[in-house]
Order: structure tokens, then sequence, then C-alpha cells
């Protein structure tokens, strides 16, 4: 049994956290807005008052926050962050979609302070974190994935070491841009067949009978088809991903042309209202078409 302090109780981390638990890890909990961590708290895990003293007692520290400015302030505030409250030794993991230059600055000040670190973002939304299902990108030293590895695989199915410091947050991006750029796409292909006549659930079916469809976007289009919006990923934190994404580019004078045409489209989505709706949702900015087979009209609609 590893003591272990979960910081951030949102629609992850929760689901996170009660992993650990039902695999008989001593956790404590910290959370933003307590009442969070009540139902957790129910199943036997402790509830701390700053991210400090969830911390305190703990050989694994692991956070799951919105982004990098939640990042820092719980990780590394004067007064309440985590790494003034670990042990020496402890070992720290953030798990949270952020920024590489974030990311490596957190290494940075948990190496000053004699501390183990790893980045290690995630694969999955919360049908998989209730399984257990995740896939991890780790960065940092190879000794500290392998100490991370059993407690991350209570969560998840698989572990990757990606790399140094900071190297796991990269590919998390690359990860997060790939699959929205491929569904800002697929969303735009079924607004398409439809506007030209042809079905688009039959369409779907087509693609993804051949090789170029991925199995995440063939559910992404079902779920498009099917008016599935129920949030699991989004699309506000779609565009904040490709935010990360973009902006880590140009610290490296890269651009990232298909990456920009994708963000964009969310952009649109969410100024039209669709921030708080799942990434499938930008399905709804294709209007339906008006059928051109008269009796045979397209019953797929987007």
């Amino acid at each position: 049994m590893t003591r272990i302090a979960f910081l951030g109780l949102g629609a992850m981390g929760s689901r996170m956290a009660a992993r650990l638990i039902d695999a008989g890890h001593h956790v404590t909990l910290w959370n933003r807005t307590p009442e969070r961590a009540d139902a957790l708290a129910g199943l036997g895990a402790s509830v701390a008052q700053s991210p400090r003293t969830a911390a305190r007692k703990a050989q694994i520290v692991i956070s799951m926050l919105r982004d990098d400015a939640a990042s820092e302030n719980v990780w590394s505030n004067p007064e309440t962050g985590a790494l003034r409250g670990m042990q020496k030794g402890a070992l720290g993991i953030e798990c949270s979609t952020l920024s590489p230059e974030h990311i490596r600055a957190l290494h940075t000040h948990a190496r000053e302070a004699k501390l183990a670190f790893l980045d290690a973002p995630l694969a999955g939304s919360r049908p998989q974190a209730e399984a257990g299902h995740l896939i991890f990108m780790a960065g940092g030293e190879t000794a500290h994935v392998a100490r991370a590895k059993p407690v991350l695989l209570a969560m998840g199915g698989a572990v990757h070491h990606a790399g140094g410091a900071g190297d796991g947050a990269l590919v998390k991006l690359m990860v997060n841009a790939l699959f929205a750029s491929q569904l800002a796409t697929l969303a735009e292909l079924l607004g398409l067949a439809g506007h030209g006549g042809v079905d688009p659930s039959r369409a779907l079916d087509i693609i993804a009978a051949t090789p170029v469809m991925s199995p995440a976007a063939n559910a992404a289009g079902n779920a498009m088809l099917a008016g599935s919006f129920a949030p699991a990923f989004p699309i506000d934190l779609v565009c904040k991903d490709m935010s990360l994404t973009e902006g880590t580019a140009r610290a490296l004078e890269l651009e990232l042309p298909m990456t920009h045409a994708s963000a964009e489209t969310f952009d649109r989505a969410s100024v039209a209202g669709l921030g708080r709706a799942n990434i499938t949702a930008v399905a709804k900015l294709y209007s339906d078409p008006v059928s051109k087979r008269g009796n045979s009209a397209p019953s797929g609609r987007i």
C-alpha cells in the first residue's frame, strides 16, 4: 500500500482517485471545492485542507488540474503548495495537460527541493478513467517512471516513457492536436456528405471500412450523427490544448498550419456557444442539408 496525495477532483481526477482507493492505497485528497471530496471520503480516503498538508506524509503526490495557473498554485504556492509539504525523496506526478515550459519549470523546482518528479499526462476520457484504461505518457528519469508505474497502472492500462522532463507533456499535446484535427475534418466532411445528397451515416460506415479511419474518429463520427454531445472532452478544453500546442510551436519558431486551421474551427465552435459541449459538438457548425434525393432522403444528419 502506497501513501498517495491526490490533488484535483474534477471529472477525471475524481475517477482516477477512486481507482487508487479501490486498489487499496492510502489516499489523501485535496480539492479547491472541498465538498467534491465527500463521496470519495466515504470510500475511505482522507481529506486535507491544502495541497501542502495533503502532501505532508505522502510517498507519491499526483495532480490532475485544468491549466498551468492552477498547477503553479497547487505545486508552488509559497504558503500552501505541495512541493513545500513533500518529504525528501517523495515523488510528484503531474498528470494534467499543460505546457511543456511550465512542466520543465516544475521539474526544476522539484529537483532543487531534492524531490523526484514526473510529468505523466494521459490519453482517455471519463469512461477510460472509470475502467482503469488510461494511457500515460511519462516524462522524466527512467528510475522515477519505474517507481511510478505500479501506481499509474492502478489507473490505466499502459505507461509509455516519452523521454526527459516535459517530453510527456509535449507528446500529450500531439495526441490531442491529432484527435482534434481528425474530428474537425470529419465533422465538415459529414456535412459535405449530407449537403451532397449522400447519407452521412452510410458514408461514415464506408469510410470506417477503409484503413484511413481511426477507431477514435469512427466512434466520434457516430456520436456526431447521433447528436451525442454530453461533455467528456469539452470544446473549451480542446481550445486550451490547441493553444498550448501552438504556443509550444511558436517558442520553437515552427509553424503548424494544419493544427492552426483545426484550432480556428474549435475557437469558432466555442464562440458559437458550444464551449461546454463535447468535442463532437463541432459537428453543429454544419447545418442540416436539404435533401436532393426526394423520397430517398439521407437518414443521417449532423
